[in-house]
């Protein structure tokens, strides 16, 4: 758990043939895109987690990886670390830019080249460029993160995935390598009330023009800082990708202060699919706790 972050005035904060007479044929599926969350899409066979890892020999850690996310965090098992700096987000004191993307499983908003954002402090060594936020939810209330916290769900996830700009060019081979990739993670409820950041991605307007998978929107002048709580702790674990090919050379930072999204919101999203939990029921705190000291109480 780290402590408390804040963000800064100046921002720098297939295909399978069916058995039986009949089979369809179609395009070979691309291997590299051949996964799903559940293992069957309109009556075809697409692997999901269970079949990640033996499908595609590159994928081979999402079965036999030992530090493979997400997980189920324990917090009477979070070790407390008063030594953690702060995250600090850095925008250059700019507005974001950059398309809002239905890839088909999940929502996806990619920013322009500029500006670039970047964070760093808390767990991280070097400084890390922002690549992708990605919008997760699901069909039920409670069933849209990837992560847990005590063994319960929130009804989505925001995921910012960040890639060591210090010691890689791109995403890709900061992928392949160790200190690779960042994902600050924050958690979302439905109530009455909506995130500000949120409401620009989610309101009604926007979301009918990405409806279907590949459909794209460009955004503009939104303020990433108002993505996050005024103030806010972490929890902190090395682990992996949570999706192929489950590269373990990610530092993931969940956030400890839940958003809010309106069942409105929630309802149109176009991605609204339960996501089946398939990380650890384990949490595996890797810094070290000081003799007396005990885990802050959370709000989450």
């Amino acid at each position: 758990m780290g402590g408390a972050a804040s963000l800064s005035a100046s921002r720098t904060l297939v295909l399978w043939a069916a058995l039986g007479a009949a089979a369809h044929i179609g395009p070979a599926p691309d291997p590299e895109d051949w996964w799903s969350y559940k293992d069957n899409l309109q009556g075809n066979f697409v692997p999901g987690p269970p079949f990640w890892g033996l499908v595609n020999a590159a994928w081979s850690l999402c079965a036999v990886g030992k530090r493979q996310s997400p997980v189920d965090v324990e917090l009477k098992r979070v070790l407390y670390d008063p030594f953690l700096p702060p995250l600090r987000l850095s925008t250059g004191g700019e507005k974001l830019r950059g398309t809002l993307y239905n890839t088909g499983r999940h929502v996806s908003f990619l920013p322009a080249p500029r500006p670039v954002v970047n964070v760093s402090g808390g767990p991280l060594l070097y400084s890390h460029r922002l690549s992708e936020l990605r919008l997760l939810f699901g069909a039920r209330d409670g069933a849209g993160s990837e992560h847990q916290i005590n063994h319960q769900g929130f009804s989505a996830e925001v995921q910012l995935i960040h890639f060591n700009q210090e010691l890689y060019g791109n995403l890709s081979a900061a992928t392949r390598g160790p200190n690779g990739l960042a994902i600050l993670s924050l958690f979302v409820n439905v109530a009455g009330s909506s995130n500000p950041f949120l409401s620009r991605l989610l309101n009604r307007d926007t979301i009918t023009r990405i409806s279907y998978k590949n459909d794209a929107y460009f955004l503009q002048d939104l303020s990433l800082e108002l993505l996050f709580p005024d103030s806010f702790g972490f929890i902190t674990y090395q682990g992996s990708l949570s999706t192929p090919p489950c590269s373990e050379t990610v530092t993931w930072i969940l956030i400890d202060r839940a958003l809010n999204i309106t069942s409105l919101q929630w309802m149109v999203s176009p991605m609204v699919a339960e996501i089946p939990y398939r990380g650890l029921h384990l949490f595996f705190p890797t810094l070290p706790k000081r003799e007396g000291e005990s885990l802050p109480k959370q709000s989450y």
